[in-house]
């Protein structure tokens, strides 16, 4: 069994707190990627519709062994498949590339707010958790004013919402809307991509001070801070190193440090205007 812990979501589901991203990994090269993740203990696998590996992580999943009901499988919805009919369609098509019979977790990538579809949208995912072919919904890049919109004319609130995440990009307004309103905040990039962050003064000094890697004292920022993380790597140690940070704890005063590492800088895309596929 898997040492992560875990996240009851606002609909009883639990969610382990540390997954393991596939981002800009092959399709084929998913169904190693993921088989060595899943031997070093992670239970919770992130993929997407757009990330073209849906099927590589199914094969690996199945590979395993591992029980279903151990797992936890979150895709997204791309947003070429914004509407709801297309959104329906593009569930089954996801479902089939896994070869499950349901996913745990199915969010909308992106919110789109110019093309105005993303309650169509979500409502299409509320059907199909209905159905019991998610066991959660959420979504993914949301600000606090898409959400208001979506709480006032939908009728599930989104178990989680994925947005990047990282020490200096801490996002305090959206997680303080998320836990008014009981949804999960997951961070995507969390390492912050391998853009400097983790080569940070402040970094490095508590790694020393704890005698941990950069990556992990990042990964238990996340999760003292409450949010899951779904880090991403190829290399065999470095997938090892990831989930090993729950023997350590990050005092007062490194949480101070790393909160004033803040600088307000995405490296992503801004949801706001963000409208590509």
């Amino acid at each position: 069994m898997s040492k992560v812990p875990s996240l009851t979501l606002n609909n009883g589901i639990a969610m382990p707190q540390l997954g393991f991203g596939v981002w800009q990994i092959e399709d084929d090269q998913a169904f190693t990627t993921v088989g060595q993740a899943l031997e070093a203990g992670y239970r919770s696998i992130d993929t997407a519709a757009i990330y073209g590996n849906e099927a590589g992580t199914g094969k690996a999943l199945a590979a395993s062994g591992i029980p279903r009901e151990e797992l936890f499988v979150t895709t997204k919805l791309w947003n070429s498949d914004h509407g709801h009919d297309a959104a329906l369609r593009a569930f089954d098509t996801s479902l089939g590339k896994l070869g499950l019979e349901y996913v745990d977790l199915y969010l909308i990538h992106w919110p789109l707010p110019s093309r105005d579809t993303y309650i169509d949208t979500y409502k299409a995912l509320e059907k199909i958790y209905a159905d019991g072919r998610a066991k959660a919904i959420g979504v993914s890049n949301f600000q606090p004013a898409h959400l208001e919109r979506l709480l006032g004319e939908t009728s599930v609130v989104p178990a989680v919402n994925q947005i990047e995440l990282h020490p200096q990009f801490p996002q305090a307004d959206s997680r303080a809307f998320h836990a008014r309103h009981n949804i999960v905040t997951e961070a995507w990039s969390p390492l912050g991509q391998g853009k400097g962050l983790l080569e940070h003064p402040t970094i490095a000094e508590l790694a020393a001070k704890h005698g941990r890697t950069p990556a992990q004292v990042v990964l238990r920022w996340h999760l003292q801070l409450g949010n899951v993380a779904i880090p991403k790597s190829v290399t065999p140690s470095r997938i090892a190193e990831n989930i090993d940070v729950f023997g350590f704890e990050l005092d007062d005063a490194d949480l101070a440090a790393l909160a004033g590492l803040d600088s307000g800088n995405r490296l992503g895309p801004d949801p706001a205007t963000f409208d590509v596929g």
